[in-house]
């Protein structure tokens, strides 16, 4: 899967991949809390800090997206591995998470692990598609 990206379109669609994702996390969390017993209080499941992690760390993702673009002959390809492997990294912490505090438990953790999931997912749905980002 060789492209090249241009590297003009992700002035828009860096941008765009992390609403989407902000979007996808805040989909989980209304859903989740509609459907199981969490706690409100509990602070990783809070309006703010899904929000706020979302917006660091897939900004973090669409700047090594850019420098992956820039090194490597075939940047979406090596992206998508790297995406991948911080995705199943991103789970680790999530599974010490239950019992160590009041609200978190094995549900609250769980929906965390989906909430990473939905923020990786425009990474490969909009950030790496090449209709979008490859030149033409």
């Amino acid at each position: 899967m060789t492209s090249q990206i241009d590297r003009r379109r992700l002035w828009w669609v860096g941008p765009l991949t992390v609403l989407a994702s902000v979007a996808a996390v805040l989909v989980v969390r209304v859903v989740a809390f509609a459907t199981l017993d969490l706690s409100a209080a509990y602070p990783p499941l809070s309006w703010s800090g899904p929000i706020f992690f979302t917006v660091v760390l897939v900004s973090a993702a669409v700047l090594v997206f850019v420098a992956v673009a820039r090194t490597s002959p075939t940047p979406i390809r090596t992206y998508r591995r790297i995406a991948l492997g911080a995705l199943l990294l991103s789970f680790v912490p999530d599974l010490f998470l239950p019992g160590t505090g009041p609200g978190a438990t094995w549900p609250a953790a769980i929906v965390l692990m989906v909430m990473h999931v939905a923020a990786w997912l425009p990474t490969m749905l909009v950030l790496t598609n090449p209709a979008i980002v490859a030149r033409k």
